[in-house]
């Protein structure tokens, strides 16, 4: 896949970067030569995943949160600030993450810094140690120790990150349009989280960004109602992208079971109307990228049962190019577009500028997708530390038969990730 179109040709990687592409000829004895029914992708970007080490380790970690990634085609990945013990608020807990992942990665892996109240004074300094930005919440994080951003803070970090020229990506629901709903249905889950917690959230996050002059990215759009506001903020001048997720664009509320936490996440998987929506919003260029916000946790906190306990949040950075492509071929989108979503457009957004694309100078980071092989989810095969994901179960088509890092094959077996900071885009 080579600037959005499929084509024979010959990937020439020299150090580690793709050094040349060149019209296909007769491999060579020392060229390794691709079947007819696969297809040569970019490695993927995906710039929204929850490791959770330290302090967490045992919902994931480094090691198995990067294996999974490379299972599933991603060759870097950007870790959230929060679910983490210390969170990414200050450049003590940001080199402490550093420390944990170093030697432990398969893949390229960097970091978002957190904006909570108290540290608007850390926010320029973890810039300047290289985290790609800052996340903060509207509402309650689901951890204590991450806590959220009222509207006079809000105020304060986006005065400050648009001094530097930074990003604030942004959790966006409004704590006072949702519900505390206990219990086995799904639809009542889905009820006491309804589009207005979104679009009041948003609303409130563009406006502050365009008097503050920032430069904001909503994170994880649920509601397709929310893309107006997005288009009409932009249309303003606002500094504006936003992302959703493949369980927003795959998964659909009326097929979620009672009792079926595994599919809780924050805000819900709407019905199958907004999902269609969604996908018109995304085609149309106002969401910019799918990402995977990979957020998992042990058995326990999560297979309640109860809607109102159960830990909220998606595991799924392993199958999430499968996924997309699942259901991007029922609807006649070509792999070229899922491919522009997932790998180019977050690269472009974090400011990556050798990631994301088959072309000279990129790094050989590559991944060779069978798009007609079928498979059935068995979360017990994935690489996820803990064996639960809403996908299991589910029958996709797509299928990672290996991934590249630099022009190594990720197997594995010794983990040649590198740690990345601003300073190598």
């Amino acid at each position: 896949m080579v600037d959005d179109v499929e084509r024979a040709c010959s990937v020439v990687v020299r150090d580690g970067r793709i050094a040349a592409v060149e019209d296909y000829g007769e491999p060579g004895p020392d060229d390794i030569a691709l079947g007819d029914d696969v297809v040569l992708l970019p490695g993927l970007v995906d710039t929204h995943v929850h490791v959770n080490e330290p302090g967490r380790t045992e919902w994931e970690g480094f090691a198995t949160a990067t294996r999974a990634a490379a299972a599933g085609g991603v060759t870097t990945l950007l870790d959230m600030p929060l679910n983490s013990i210390p969170p990414t608020t200050d450049v003590a807990a940001l080199q402490a993450k550093q420390a944990a992942a170093r030697d432990q990665v398969h893949v390229d892996v960097g970091f978002w810094g957190g904006a909570v109240p108290g540290n608007a004074a850390d926010l320029p300094r973890l810039h300047a140690a290289g985290v790609f930005g800052f996340k903060c919440f509207t509402l309650h994080s689901g951890v204590d120790e991450f806590g959220c951003l009222d509207d006079a803070g809000l105020d304060q970090a986006l005065e400050v990150i648009a001094g530097f020229g930074g990003t604030l990506i942004v959790h966006a629901e409004d704590a006072g349009s949702i519900g505390a709903p206990h219990g086995l249905r799904y639809a009542d889950f889905v009820a006491s989280r309804p589009p207005a917690a979104e679009t009041t959230a948003i609303a409130r996050v563009l406006e502050a960004a365009e008097k503050a002059r920032a430069r904001v990215h909503i994170l994880h759009l649920s509601t397709a109602d929310g893309l107006a506001l997005i288009a009409e903020g932009r249309r303003r001048g606002v500094q504006v992208t936003a992302e959703t997720c493949p369980h927003y664009l795959c998964l659909a509320a009326e097929d979620v079971p009672d009792g079926a936490t595994r599919f809780k996440c924050c805000p819900p998987i709407r019905d199958k109307s907004n999902q269609d929506r969604l996908w018109a919003g995304l085609r149309d260029g106002v969401v910019d990228c799918v990402v995977s916000d990979h957020s998992p946790a042990t058995r326990e906190l999560k297979n309640t049962g109860d809607f109102g306990t159960a830990w909220g949040g998606i595991a799924g950075v392993q199958v999430g190019l499968s996924a997309m492509w699942t259901q991007a071929t029922a609807r006649g989108i070509p792999l070229a577009d899922v491919v522009r979503w997932m790998a180019r457009r977050p690269a472009e957004l974090v400011g990556l500028r050798h990631k994301g694309r088959i072309a000279p100078g990129f790094d050989a980071d590559l991944c060779v997708f069978d798009p007609d092989a079928e498979f059935t989810v068995d979360a017990a095969r994935l690489h996820h530390r803990n064996p639960v994901t809403a996908y299991d179960g589910l029958a996709l088509r797509g299928l990672v038969r290996s991934t590249w890092l630099r022009g190594d094959e990720v197997t594995g077996d010794h983990p040649r990730g590198r740690l990345l900071t601003r300073e190598d885009r």
